[in-house]
């Protein structure tokens, strides 16, 4: 039987691959947990980005399970959010980043004239299709600690103090007043910020 595969999205900015270590403990953690190998990759030996790849935002989309499937370079447009849509599924399970992303997308087809879905797992606040995000109370920052797969760009703004982890349910989402999206490609300063009320 085959593994399933996995991969990482890793920001490529002006030639230089942004938060490589978090991106390498998650797949060395992937590997381990869901794949029981034990060897630890380092993927600054792994990955050369190529001559034609310039100034700017790219992705390096990196697929992997025992080893290394295939290495995808692409340029990066940032997406307008104007309306999310909060869509339920009380069984979704996508915690590991999976190749196979047909249980989110068949959620984001639910989604009708917004541009994003926010998934809420049994009353509680997780991701959207892409994105990690933050609430803003009282000019703090915070994160659900249910999200679906706690992504890179999450646990570099945790580290940093940037962000704090909360239990937010959809409840509670109408006392926090703004809400960020962000993941590996999108950084904190790079994201906009959006009033609560554009999830509807």
């Amino acid at each position: 039987m085959s593994l399933p595969l996995c991969f990482e999205t890793i920001c490529v900015k002006n030639r230089q691959l942004v938060n490589l270590s978090y991106h390498e403990a998650r797949l060395n953690k992937t590997r381990t947990e869901l794949f029981g190998f034990t060897d630890s990759w380092n993927l600054a030996e792994l990955i050369s980005v190529p001559d034609n790849i310039t100034d700017g935002y790219y992705k390096c989309r990196l697929a992997y399970s025992e080893k290394i499937d295939n290495i995808k370079w692409e340029p990066y447009n940032f997406r307008t959010i104007t309306k999310i849509r909060p869509v339920y599924d009380d069984t979704i399970d996508y915690s590991f980043k999976y190749d196979d992303r047909t249980s989110l997308n068949n959620l984001y087809e639910k989604r009708g004239d917004a541009e994003e879905i926010l998934i809420i797992k049994n009353g509680m606040v997780t991701d959207t299709l892409y994105c990690n995000v933050a609430f803003q109370k009282d000019g703090q920052w915070f994160t659900p600690d249910s999200p679906l797969l706690p992504g890179t760009q999450r646990a570099f703004l945790l580290d940093s103090g940037i962000i704090e982890e909360a239990r937010i349910s959809e409840n509670d989402i109408s006392d926090y007043s703004h809400i960020k999206l962000f993941n590996a490609m999108i950084s904190w300063e790079n994201t906009t910020v959006l009033e609560v009320e554009v999830i509807q």
